[in-house]
């Protein structure tokens, strides 16, 4: 197998001082073209960021800040929206019933390209 090339965007340094990280879970992130663009430029910061698992059963991340691209023009969305996780139906109820059994929090641990795919851990 090739080895995949993964590019750090951005960490949360803060998450590991702050909390006791149990157990780490790599999720996609449904993102829109200007968004991609501006990650590859590096900008986009987790500090503030947290995630929650919908009435939907959809796993969404918020305060994930990404700045709108120079050139985006009408494409660029908001900084701050409501972007989802990409996981398999699995891997949510494994995480929602972690979460009811223990209490724990959901929280992003870093933003990172793997290969051409923009991945949150």
């Amino acid at each position: 197998m090739g080895k995949e090339s993964v590019k750090i965007i951005a960490n949360n340094k803060k998450a590991w001082h702050d909390y006791f990280i149990e157990d780490k879970i790599e999720a996609g992130i449904e993102l829109v073209g200007t968004e991609v663009k501006s990650i590859r430029q590096g900008h986009c910061s987790i500090k503030e960021a947290f995630i929650r698992i919908d009435k939907n059963n959809e796993v969404m991340i918020y305060g994930m800040h990404i700045s709108p691209y120079e050139r985006g023009n009408i494409f660029n969305k908001d900084p701050l929206r409501i972007r989802k996780l990409l996981l398999h139906r699995y891997e949510i109820n494994k995480i929602e019933a972690k979460l009811k059994e223990k209490g724990l929090t959901l929280v992003p641990l870093k933003v990172y390209f793997k290969d051409s795919l923009v991945k949150v851990e």
